[in-house]
């Protein structure tokens, strides 16, 4: 390390903030302010304090908060960095611009937009919209009922999406990884031309949107460029090694005039390309940017050393990487610990053995974690946890904004803002009883096409059947048109009208969404305008609110992918079996090293304790079971730096495995035959239960076999009467 970066101790700090907090790599992160810096920050290394104590030095130093941006990639990141830059400097960290990718473009393309060809008007819209839009256009164009065999609507965003955010043409990505649909390519890419000029004619833009036309207007506006480039003198981007080729460019582009730019990433950790995250964007930062320094966070401030070194094993044989030794001062002499069980339900009582254990050593649960690669390697083990009376959170939810209700009251508002959004109009069209999906796009298309929208649908002539439906709706505009209200009076217009409809729409469980409502409408109490409260939920929309328990404490489930950045006291991490964990599909070369980086990720989650468990039996999907070894990155780790847990010869889950030839035929146990249900002995309001989703309400009976079921945990179910294993209660 260049000693000129490294603090003066037992001397005050050269500036108004103190730095002797800082240990000598942050301390070097913190004071290089000029030109472009790299720092590999490794897991818990402490990078959000190198961060927020840049921002304040920045400041410190005398440049104008307006100047800097910080880049991150959730708008509560960068809020809750510059509350403690505030907290260190002064109130004038507020006035540091931070936030998303995603949110600077929306600001930056309302305000420039023009010189590329949008007006400010324009709409957000989100995933589910975008799938809709290619709904409506396939059958416009004939694609839905010629072919059975044509891509379903999410296939064909997740083809166009995957197109834009990994920059390479969509014929390529087709050929690449969805071969079995290129008989397809020629109306897929015609869909795509159709779906960017819906966009464009009715003022909307999609996520990719946002980014490629940001991008755009930084390269095709030179007077634009150097705007921007001179507003902001110093950036900083967070979670470097998630940005895709495009984000990586608007950086680049956004630093025209100057090369003070500060990204903060760790390799490691690059676990995202699904999303179109480009492994290579830290890894060739120092060839885009010449000159770079290099600073490398390698002291861990969350995990004891028995873990780090473990960890520090996992990543060392990586093709690629920023070559880094965590270590930590914490004190802490437990290994982690392997465990290998005869099978998934062997495993699943391990894990619920020792976790009953942590806690009743006076681990709260909320402090344990279970981590998986995939959503359904926990299913076995959420069995085990609901036999056994464990509370548990999955984590991976809706979005509060994402459910069919939330969408509906959103469609209203939206509409305010910009009034072609064609979208809005068929949602809300049909909401009104006897109008199907022909005589809302009738409708939609006819209005859509008038100057003013709203005063279109004022004089279209209705059917007699719909006539009292559009009555309402046009006066429910004229009051919104009316008001001079701010969004939460508007919501309580819009409410007083959407509640009837509401409550017929979701007839079997509308009490349990109104909270959701309620919710909402809490959220807009905290906006001004409109317009920024539409962008904020297209943008950063809310979690729902969870039910807690009494207790108020439950154990996380998680896949790795939504757990990178949290940490708990324990983790275990499930299901590392040899065709798992690296996944089946994972070939050698990249896919496989970002395996390897998941499992590193999923490590360094630990605090205390962790432990690594794998099932030595696994049933393929034709039923077959077959044995299974390790990971083969867990084969890799030294022995000494783990401890191998034998089984008690006593428990259950470890009982002697099935003879050899019941692999491939495995015995059926001999059970006393039970009557099966039959729908004459269920009645709506009947509590029954059900082996998997636990305890619920029958909802409503559809014969001859089927039946909705409203489970305590899981949300309604649509179940047939032969295959569910019900039992009343």
């Amino acid at each position: 390390m260049n000693s000129e970066f490294l603090p003066n101790t037992g001397t005050p700090s050269l500036s108004g903030i103190n730095l002797e907090d800082l240990n000598e790599q942050q301390y070097a992160a913190v004071t290089r302010t000029d030109g472009p810096v790299l720092v590999i920050a490794g897991a818990g290394s402490g990078k959000t304090r190198t961060l927020v104590y840049r921002v304040a030095h920045l400041m410190d130093k005398g440049v104008a908060p307006e100047s800097i941006l910080l880049l991150t990639f959730t708008r509560k990141a960068s809020q809750e960095m510059l509350w403690r830059a505030g907290h260190l400097l002064n109130e004038s960290c507020s006035r540091v611009v931070g936030g998303t990718f995603h949110g600077l473009a929306n600001m930056l393309l309302r305000r420039y937009g023009s010189h590329i060809g949008f007006g400010s008007a324009f709409t957000i819209i989100d995933r589910a919209d975008a799938e809709g839009i290619v709904n409506l256009l396939k059958s416009s164009l004939g694609l839905s009922g010629r072919s059975k065999q044509f891509p379903s609507k999410r296939a064909v965003i997740n083809i166009i999406s995957g197109s834009v955010n990994k920059s390479i043409e969509l014929e390529d990505l087709v050929y690449e990884q969805y071969s079995h649909l290129s008989d397809h390519l020629e109306d897929i890419i015609k869909l795509r031309e159709e779906y960017q000029t819906f966009k464009y004619n009715h003022g909307l833009m999609d996520y990719d949107d946002l980014l490629v036309n940001w991008k755009r207007l930084l390269e095709e506006s030179l007077e634009v460029r150097e705007i921007i480039s001179n507003r902001f003198s110093h950036i900083m981007v967070d979670e470097y090694q998630d940005t895709n080729l495009i984000q990586a460019d608007i950086v680049r582009l956004a630093a025209y005039t100057h090369d003070n730019v500060m990204v903060v990433g760790d390799d490691s950790q690059s676990i995202y390309s699904f999303r179109g995250a480009d492994f290579y964007n830290i890894m060739r930062f120092p060839k885009v940017f010449e000159n770079t320094c290099i600073v490398k966070l390698e002291e861990n401030y969350r995990s004891s050393q028995p873990i780090l070194s473990l960890t520090n094993d996992i990543i060392r044989n990586a093709e690629e990487k920023y070559t880094k030794t965590l270590f930590t001062r914490i004190e802490g002499d437990r290994k982690p610990r392997y465990y290998g069980a005869r099978d998934e339900r062997a495993e699943a009582g391990f894990v619920v053995k020792k976790i009953r254990q942590l806690h009743e050593g006076g681990l709260p649960l909320e402090e344990i974690a279970v981590l998986f690669r995939s959503g359904f390697h926990s299913y076995k083990l959420e069995m085990e946890l609901n036999t056994e009376g464990f509370d548990f959170e999955k984590r991976g939810g809706l979005k509060l904004t994402e459910s069919a209700h939330m969408k509906d009251v959103l469609s209203f508002l939206r509409l305010l803002v910009n009034p072609y959004d064609n979208l809005s109009w068929n949602r809300i069209l049909l909401q009104l009883d006897k109008v199907g999906p022909k005589t809302a796009q009738k409708i939609t298309g006819s209005i859509a096409a008038a100057e003013n929208p709203f005063v279109a649908l004022q004089a279209y002539k209705p059917g007699k059947t719909w006539k009292y439906g559009l009555d309402r709706l046009n006066k429910l505009f004229r009051d919104l048109h009316d008001s001079d209200q701010r969004p939460s009076g508007l919501f309580e217009i819009i409410t007083e009208y959407y509640q009837p409809v509401f409550m017929d729409l979701y007839s079997d469980d509308y009490p349990k969404r109104q909270k959701d409502l309620d919710q909402l409408k809490n959220i807009m109490a905290g906006y001004d305008d409109l317009q920024s409260f539409i962008d904020d939920t297209a943008l950063d929309p809310p979690e729902s609110e969870k039910q807690s328990d009494s207790s108020g404490e439950r154990l996380i489930l998680s896949t790795i992918h939504s757990s990178k950045g949290l940490e708990f006291d324990a983790v275990f991490v499930i299901g590392l079996a040899e065709g798992r964990f690296p996944h089946g599909a994972a070939a050698q070369g990249e896919q496989w090293e970002e395996e390897r980086r998941l499992l590193y990720v999923a490590a360094t989650r630990a605090r205390k304790h962790l432990y690594l468990t794998y099932p030595r039996e696994l049933m393929t999907p034709d039923r077959q079971f077959r044995r299974v070894g390790m990971s083969p990155f867990l084969s890799e780790i030294s022995s000494g730096l783990y401890e191998r847990v034998e089984a008690e010869a006593s428990s259950y889950f470890d009982r002697p495995p099935r003879r050899q030839e019941s692999y491939s035929s495995p015995p059926i146990p001999k059970k006393k035959k039970e009557r099966k249900l039959t729908m004459e002995d269920l009645s709506v309001g009947a509590r029954v239960q059900h082996p998997f989703f636990g305890q619920g309400v029958v909802r409503k009976l559809a014969p001859p076999r089927s039946l909705d079921v409203a489970f305590d945990r899981h949300g309604m179910k649509t179940l047939h009467l032969d295959y569910a294993k019900l039992k009343i209660l």
